[in-house]
């Protein structure tokens, strides 16, 4: 028996965004932003006090969401929404 498959490649992984607030938040700053931005930028976006614990946690979410593929980490730090 010959199964059939196509030639596209397999599927990525799920971009489901995390059910939390603030990452709505956070894609509502990058579908408003022109260039890549850091997490003390999204911060500020968002209005949240600029203190190392809050730009620690921005950042934290940042990754995740980069390993989930929703955003690019273009450069150490600095994040964007891929290009198609």
């Amino acid at each position: 028996m010959s199964s059939r498959r196509s030639q596209r490649p397999p599927a990525p992984p799920s971009a489901e965004l995390p059910d939390h607030p603030a990452y709505q938040q956070i894609m509502a700053v990058f579908a408003a932003a022109e260039a890549p931005l850091r997490a003390r930028a999204v911060c500020e976006a968002m209005e949240v006090e600029i203190a190392p614990n809050n730009i620690n946690n921005v950042r934290l979410k940042l990754k995740r969401l980069a390993e989930r593929g929703i955003l690019a980490e273009t450069g150490q730090g600095l994040f964007t929404r891929p290009r198609p």
